[in-house]
Parts: structure tokens; sequence; C-alpha cells
């Protein structure tokens, strides 16, 4: 990218956010409050209201109430047999039996400031371990594991952000109240604006049936787009601003976010102007099946970042007759690009299918999420009240993951990623097949077992595949 125009973007970029913040605090510019509805406070007659994906917990959710009290806590155990390895690596997934377990337990609280604005904060705390310490698969198998296993096991804050609405229209659409937005209705046509820290899958990339690790699938590539280097701290979680602008079929958002300093590093870069994140999302509600509902979501993202170039270490260790080093270059800010198509398509009332392709440019470094540079996914989900057990779901879904030339060459030189690193690459995709049952047991209590089988663990040919069977619990408060 031409450096002038970059500074030039970057000017403009900034101009815009502080623009966006004006407004955030502007009182001429908020919401509409006389047109909003405004629930009785003091009133005793206080209704408990479901979680809004129709799941029940422990606690009732209250709706006439301008705050948010709720919590998960979600264990998985995981396992895989011995398994077929002609070699294995620093960064390989071991071939040998193992086990791991990892908890997830999070407490959401949120409060309605007035009507227009809220503020929203969770604390985690995660522990246990992921099989091989995360390493050596593309699609990893447990997508709530933390990969860096020195990171302290306290309480920490996983989102603190601010979310205000803007109205465009004088009517409303019920709000089914969740810890992302306490508000019971909302404008139709409307821009919402969030500043603070959050996951960027919170906002992009969803779907009903496919992105939910709790109640669904486990697999980092079947619960997001694996093309997709979501700009992400190793927890996950970045700092930035999204807009998200909502009318009656279509939506569009945006996200300006902060990268790390390193690649899946903790430390975030607190330099906008060089290291900065972009994501753009369309999406039409409009289904590809006629007079069936359906979703259609457009993705394109851009990373700056200190990011190294594959073929760059390739040649240059090829020249020194050393080991590629993805890291070994000074300090320069690198561009990545991609892109991502999202569908969801009702087949019937208990069954929606999905499916997701993404790609990005594969000349640089992974950096954020994983090492994907090539995606499909497609699967359905199943709804329980088609058999009569309400609270209950499954699914089956089947990924196929692919790394472009340049990052093969590095992997088969004996180059190490944060993720892969066999020490040698007999090249095939990663494919990953997947499938679950969740079983509600009483309240907020829910078990699944799961299995997946994965082909070519890290695209590697000579070892593999790998059948990975899990047994989840999850409790909604």
């Amino acid at each position: 990218m031409n450096l002038r125009l970059h500074f030039a973007w970057c000017r403009t970029r900034s101009a815009l956010i502080a623009a966006c913040l004006y407004l955030l605090v502007d009182p001429a510019w908020h919401l509409h409050a006389q047109e909003m509805s405004v629930p009785s406070q003091g009133s005793a007659a206080v209704t408990p209201d479901p979680p809004s994906d129709g799941t029940e917990s422990m606690l009732p959710h209250f709706k006439s109430s301008r705050f948010w009290l709720s919590g998960q806590a979600n264990f998985v155990f995981q396992a895989h047999p011995d398994f077929h390895a002609l070699y294995s690596g620093p960064h390989s997934l071991g071939p040998r039996y193992e086990k791991a377990s990892s908890r997830l337990l999070t407490l959401y609280t949120g409060v309605r400031l007035n009507n227009s604005t809220e503020f929203l904060v969770d604390i985690e705390e995660a522990g246990g371990s992921a099989l091989s310490q995360g390493f050596g698969l593309a699609g990893n198998a447990d997508l709530d594991i933390v990969r860096n296993p020195s990171l302290s096991k306290a309480p920490y804050l996983g989102r603190g952000e601010f979310h205000h609405v803007f109205a465009f229209s004088d009517d409303k659409i019920e709000n089914q109240r969740n810890m992302f937005s306490l508000f019971e209705e909302l404008p139709r046509r409307r821009l919402e604006l969030r500043f603070g820290k959050f996951s960027m899958p919170d906002f992009f990339d969803l779907n009903s049936v496919g992105s939910d690790t709790h109640f669904q699938f486990l697999n980092w590539t079947t619960d997001n787009n694996g093309a997709w280097d979501y700009a992400a701290d190793t927890r996950g979680y970045t700092v930035g601003l999204t807009a998200d602008f909502e009318d009656r079929n279509w939506g569009f958002r945006f996200g300006e976010s902060l990268m790390p300093k390193v690649a899946n590093g903790i430390d975030l870069v607190w330099k906008p102007w060089q290291v900065h994140a972009e994501d753009y999302e369309f999406e039409l509600r409009h289904g590809v099946i006629p007079k069936k509902p359906g979703v259609v979501r457009l993705l394109a993202y851009t990373n700056f970042a200190n990011m190294g170039i594959y073929r760059d270490q390739v040649v240059k260790a090829a020249e020194a007759d050393t080991t590629p080093d993805i890291t070994n270059h000074p300090w320069h800010i690198t561009m990545k690009y991609g892109f991502g198509v999202n569908l969801e398509q009702n087949l019937s009332h208990h069954l929606t299918a999905f499916a997701r392709f993404g790609w990005n440019d594969g000349r640089t470094e992974s950096f954020a999420y994983t090492e994907v540079e090539q995606t499909f996914a497609e699967g359905v989900g199943a709804n329980g009240e088609w058999w009569h057990r309400k609270q209950d779901r499954a699914g089956v879904a089947f990924v196929s993951n692919a790394i472009k030339k340049d990052h093969q060459n590095y992997l088969n030189a004996g180059g190490l990623g944060f993720l892969l690193g066999d020490g040698h690459l007999n090249y095939g995709r990663e494919n990953i097949a997947e499938t679950y049952y969740t079983l509600h047991i009483w309240r907020g209590i829910y078990v699944a077992p799961g299995l997946q089988h994965i082909g070519n663990p890290g695209y590697n040919r000579d070892r593999g595949p790998v059948i990975v069977p899990s047994f989840r619990a999850h409790v909604e408060f």
C-alpha cells in the first residue's frame, strides 16, 4: 500500500472515530427518549424473562430492570487415542493417547444508563489445558481453551464496553434482552455504536447454529471462519469501536480495533495509527431458498501489524542454510486482508443449515486467530422440539481448511507457526467432521457428548487421522 495513502487513511479514520465518540456523548444526538417505552422501575410486578436464545437458566432474568446479572460455567473434557504419525515436531499434536479438560467461568453484568446507552462488563476465569497445549491443529478441537499455559489463572476483564443506540425511525421492534443488549425494544432503523473491550465474533460472522461453542460445535473453524484472522489477544479480546447500522431487511457493520504485538500475544499495540485492524460486514436477511427465511453475510477485513512474510523467511533461511523463523525480521508493518461468506438457511421449522467460505492473501504470517488461509464449512443444526425435547439441540458439520504455497514451504522447511510445526510437511487439506448432541438435564444444566474426526492434522498427510471424543457440561444462571 502506498505509504502516503496509508497515513491519509489513518488520519481520516482517527477523525471518524473522534466524530463517533462526540456523537456518543452529545445529548443533541441522543435517542428520542420520549418515544421509547420506559418500564416502571418501581413496579412490584417484575416478570422473569428467559434467556434470549430460548435456553433455561438456574435463576430468572428480570425484564423490567435496567440491570443485568447472569453467568455461565463451561467445562470441556477431550481425549484422543494413539494415531499414526511418521514424525513429530515442536508444535505437533502428540500422537500418543492424551486427555485434557478446560473450564471457562463468566459473570455478565450490565446497567442501562438511559433509554439509549448502557454499560456492559463481564469477568472471566479460564483454566485447564488443551490437547498438546493447543499445538498441531489449525482447526483446534476446543474453542474454550487459552493456548498459552503461562497466563495467570486469576479472574480477568473479558469485556467492558459502552453501547449507544441512535434512532432513525419511530417504529420499534422487540429486543430479547441478553448480556450484550439490555433494551426491551429497539428502533427498526438504527445505528448502534460500541466502544471498549470486546471480542470481534460477538458481532461479526454470526449464525444461529454454528457460532456458540457452549451449546453447539466446539472446533475453532466450525464456530468461526478460520480464514478470518480477526484482531485479538491470546484470550480472544481486543479494544476498539464498532458501528452497526440496521434497517428492516439488511444491516452493515464496521469495526476498528487493536492488534497484538506478536502472533497470538496477550499484549496489544496501543498505536492505532500504525497497528490496527478493520472489519466490514454486510448482512442481507433473505433466504436462498424461495419462501424460507435465511441470511447472507459478506465479510472483509484488513490487518496492519508487525507480521513476517513467509516467502522472505524461506529464502533468507535457504541462503544461510538454517531453519526459517517467521519472527526473524526487524519491526515493520505489513498488511493482511481477506474475505468471507456466511450463509444461514432455514430448511424447516426445526432444521437450519449454514455454510461458510473464507480466504485470505496468505503472504503474511498467521497472527491472531489460527493458521488457515482458505476454508469451506457446511453443517446443519436441529432444534430438539422436533423430537419433543424443546431445550435439546444437535448438529453435524464438515470443514476443510487449507494454506497457500508460501506457508506450506515454510512449514516443510521446519519453520514454526504459533500453532503448527511438525518439522516437515507432506501437505494435504485438514478435513474435519464434527457432531454433537446437547442434552438439557434440569433448568440451567446441560451436558453434550461430541465427536470430531480430523484428517491430515496440521495439513500433514504423514500424520493422522485423529479422533477426538468430547464431553461438555454447561451451567447457565
